[in-house]
């Protein structure tokens, strides 16, 4: 379990980066796995889901997550719509008895808290979410909420800039969208360039004023710790587990 050291220090949330560890699941899904879009036995997942929400002090019908498509949407969790299926790839929320879940397997769960008016949230930014604006998304309807605000956010788990091999067509897209795009890339052969994915989410949040600390792991590369999408490609294996990463207000 991994924690961010700004959001330790604020007694009314809880929250954690959890690793793989611990969990019900075996094979390529040892232990913890809480991807419900894996093939992974249900029972295992639901025991997993079950640990979870345990260690988080809520119901299980309490811990929301998300059906996530590497979309920009983002849904405004309340009491009316909680129990319902949610589609977005980040959720905001102002209800205590609720924990909001992101899962990912390279891709960057961001964790959030705006401290004034108590509005938690969670992002799943992959590299299509973020360059579609998952994030000033989310971080701009917590500031329609409330005019009056202090955001703080931790940037989790993810693949690593030395993980990350694209090329040459993905790094042109970003070019050609902003040409100061170019600063998150570096070549690692004549092919192939190397996307640095935590500065390009990290960076928007900055830009959009949002307090921002690191829980800097890299996922592909700490292979006890994490499920890692490329790496599983990479090996061959036949699916890949997802770590989760939780919120809460208490």
């Amino acid at each position: 379990m991994f924690y961010s050291k700004k959001f330790r220090k604020f007694n009314e949330i809880k929250h954690c980066f959890f690793s793989r560890k611990g969990g019900f699941s075996s094979g390529v899904y040892k232990s913890l796995n809480c991807g419900s879009g894996s093939k992974d036995k249900k029972i295992n997942i639901d025991k997993n889901l079950k640990l979870i929400s345990k260690k988080m002090s809520v119901k299980r019908n309490n811990l929301i997550l998300m059906y996530q498509t590497h979309s920009n949407k983002v849904k405004e969790i309340n009491k009316k719509n909680y129990k319902n299926k949610i589609y977005a790839d980040a959720m905001i929320t102002k209800i205590p008895k609720l924990a909001l879940g992101v899962v990912t397997a390279d891709c960057v769960p961001i964790l959030i808290y705006e401290k004034y008016n108590k509005i938690i949230g969670c992002i799943h930014a992959g590299w299509k979410g973020a360059f579609t604006g998952i994030i000033k998304k989310t971080i701009f309807k917590i500031k329609k909420l409330k005019s009056n605000n202090k955001i703080y956010a931790s940037v989790g788990p993810c693949i690593g800039k030395e993980s990350y091999e694209v090329d040459f067509q993905f790094f042109k897209k970003f070019v050609l969208k902003k040409k100061k795009y170019k600063k998150y890339f570096i070549n690692k052969n004549k092919k192939k360039k190397l996307f640095n994915l935590r500065k390009f989410v990290t960076d928007q949040l900055l830009e959009m004023k949002v307090i921002v600390d690191q829980v800097d792991h890299d996922t592909f590369k700490e292979k006890n710790n994490f499920f890692s999408y490329r790496r599983s490609t990479i090996l061959k294996d036949r699916d890949y587990g997802r770590c989760i990463s939780v919120i809460r207000i208490i």
